[in-house]
């Protein structure tokens, strides 16, 4: 019996206030997250930012930025099949990790048996974005089994890592900031691009990449062609790859272009030092933007 005074919820009412509440905590859990990738994209152009500075005191210290990628020989290359992310180690407060890798190579030129060459499996966290939680550990490349760490960022090697090579840091590269006569403001050096969802390209000790270049794997182009065998049912077709969304990071196509977790666009350093977060929509510019030296008239977009 109701007392006097007292009333009862409708189920209409309970209804109208469960469907609110539902409502309002769909709200609050879409700016959490919005936060969250607002933190986490800030915290990756923090370490792109840190990766550039590295890039520039190497450049101080060498009178040049590093080879984006080393090619095998047995004779006349120091540290092959590495890129630019190992010689930036002292940079990075790395030394002894530098100075085991160095001590790996005497004893083997090949780099990828992770003893002696234990960096191969050492996840280094300055080379990481925190919107990849795949790659805080180690992980097992599918085809080669080998156990790996990662690099969230590769060297733009231009409009792509084979031909072209007319960025800043490609295979054999020893790029002075008197070389980028485009201007160091409106020249990439560094971009994202998560690890392959196969984990076979993507590692930041060393790298075979396409055709023993290092491409997809420490540099990229951004115009990278796709030369992984293509057969019937291949989910990745041939051509060259444009600045432009994975549909995720287990999509196998990603690896051949730029790209990022982030809603949107990327990070990218620039050879001056300064990162920018470059949106797909500013894909046409890329081209320009990856040369060193081609004279084109392309300042980076806001």
């Amino acid at each position: 019996m109701r007392r006097p005074g007292s009333r009862a919820f409708t189920l209409i009412e309970l209804l109208v206030a469960v469907g609110v509440m539902a409502v309002l905590t769909g709200l609050l859990l879409s700016a959490v997250q919005k936060v969250r990738e607002a933190a986490a994209r800030a915290k990756c152009q923090h370490t792109a930012r840190q990766l550039a500075l590295a890039l520039h005191q190497h450049h101080d210290a060498a009178g040049a930025f590093p080879p984006g990628h080393r090619r095998f020989t047995l004779f006349g290359s120091n540290l092959p099949l590495s890129g630019w992310t190992l010689p930036i180690l002292p940079y990075l407060e790395q030394q002894a990790l530098y100075d085991r890798a160095a001590a790996a190579y005497r004893q083997s030129l090949v780099p990828f048996r992770n003893l002696p060459h234990t960096g191969l499996s050492t996840v280094v966290p300055a080379f990481l974005c925190p919107s990849d939680g795949r790659i805080g550990t180690p992980q097992i490349a599918q085809r080669s089994k080998a156990l790996v760490a990662f690099t969230s960022y590769l060297g733009v090697s231009g409009k792509d890592s084979i031909a072209a090579r007319d960025g800043v840091l490609y295979q054999g590269s020893r790029t002075t900031f008197a070389d980028i006569a485009d201007g160091a403001s409106n020249t990439l050096l560094l971009g994202e691009r998560p690890p392959s969802a196969d984990f076979q390209f993507g590692w930041w000790y060393a790298g075979i990449g396409q055709r023993l270049t290092g491409s997809a794997d420490i540099v990229l182009g951004v115009r990278e062609p796709n030369l992984q065998p293509i057969m019937s049912g291949s989910k990745c077709g041939p051509g060259n790859y444009p600045f432009m969304p994975a549909t995720g990071l287990d999509d196998p196509c990603g690896m051949f272009h730029f790209w990022s977790p982030h809603p949107g666009g990327a990070n990218f350093a620039f050879a001056d030092g300064s990162v920018r977060f470059v949106r797909y929509s500013a894909d046409p510019l890329m081209p320009a933007l990856s040369s060193r030296a081609g004279g084109e008239a392309a300042s980076p977009p806001d």
